[in-house]
């Protein structure tokens, strides 16, 4: 049995437009997570060691303070398109878009106000939580009316994350949850002692900007080849990484399969992602620089964490033979993401 709660976690700043925040509590025997009314964020989440113990393993902040400020996403739902469109720019039936830049010279995250940094109405469930919102024609200068529907559901040890969207005009789309992972507990110096494998065949070189460059490379004989766990210490220093933030190309399917694993031995916690996704973005905090005062006061260094964003491939809108990222009128967008975790 999955209970739910809900309770008050602070008011919106008043240049912000008011409003109060609340956070709502889905718990199993197994799984206990937060999610805030603020852009879907998942605020906390706790699973089980070896031993039982229960440990948060999510980067973020105790307050709404933390994630009002400038912060790297984290555990929110980005859109109306996850990660970066080239230039801010793209062309749809002959008239050309330019999206706010921020992020170098591209468009990351939906923008300068993305769906991460907007109220959502919540329903609660028997067993979760939806949330929903219409983003308007020309939100962040995207084309038509948008209405999204972001629902958690905690069954036992699964958390699933299923996004719907309907639109009035043919606008790109692709949505997911930013959540930074440790299995050793949030707050842990790094995640070197984690072991990851990606079922991926093949995964997209990347410019100086991090852009796609159209090519779709076999992970075959280089460092990216992760369909066997690799500890990722170790890996990133044999084949001298910095670290991942690349798009890993999945099948092509609707039915759910696995796509990830990842395992932290000393604790014996686990986390599997499933998804209808036709990619997954592997993050390893690169950019985190311990200046961020995170839960418990705690500050995040580089490679503290860990992302796996279930999403399109980035840039997908000005490449035409990556997945269509494309949404019409009279159609559904309606994706799924399952986080399994276990202790071994």
């Amino acid at each position: 049995m999955t209970a739910v709660r809900r309770e008050a976690f602070g008011r919106m700043p008043p240049e912000e437009g008011g409003g109060e925040v609340e956070k709502f509590v889905l718990q199993s025997d197994s799984v206990k997570v937060g999610i805030l009314s603020l852009g879907c964020i998942i605020n906390t989440l706790e699973t089980k060691d070896r031993d039982g113990k229960f440990s948060d393993v999510v980067l973020g902040f105790d307050t709404l303070e933390g994630y009002t400020r400038n912060h790297p996403f984290f555990g929110a739902v980005v859109g109306r398109v996850a990660n970066r469109i080239a230039k801010g720019r793209f062309t749809l039936d002959g008239k050309e878009y330019q999206l706010f830049l921020n992020n170098g010279p591209n468009s990351l995250h939906g923008g300068a106000k993305g769906f991460d940094k907007v109220l959502w109405s919540p329903q609660v469930l028997p067993d979760g939580i939806r949330f929903f919102r219409l983003s308007p024609d020309g939100e962040e200068g995207y084309p038509g009316d948008l209405k999204v529907w972001v629902t958690y559901t905690l069954n036992d040890r699964q958390l699933s994350i299923n996004y719907r969207a309907q639109t009035s005009k043919t606008t790109p789309i692709s949505l997911t949850n930013h959540a930074y992972f440790n299995l050793a507990g949030q707050g842990s110096r790094d995640v070197y002692d984690h072991e990851i494998s990606i079922e991926a065949d093949s995964y997209l070189p990347v410019d100086d900007t991090k852009i796609p460059t159209g090519e779709v490379a076999a992970v075959q004989g280089t460092g990216f080849d992760l369909r066997q766990p690799v500890e990722l210490g170790k890996h990133l220093q044999k084949f001298h990484l910095d670290g991942f933030d690349h798009n890993f190309c999945l099948q092509q399917v609707q039915s759910p399969h696995l796509v990830a694993r990842v395992c932290h031995p000393p604790t014996g916690r686990s986390m599997e992602v499933h998804t209808t996704q036709p990619g997954i973005q592997f993050y390893t905090g690169n950019n985190l620089h311990g200046s961020l005062k995170g839960k418990g006061g705690i500050t995040y260094p580089k490679h503290s964490a860990f992302c796996l964003e279930t999403q399109n491939w980035p840039d997908a809108v000005n490449k035409p033979h990556f997945p269509n990222v494309l949404l019409q009128s009279g159609e559904e967008y309606n994706h799924t993401t399952w986080l399994m975790f276990n202790t071994a």
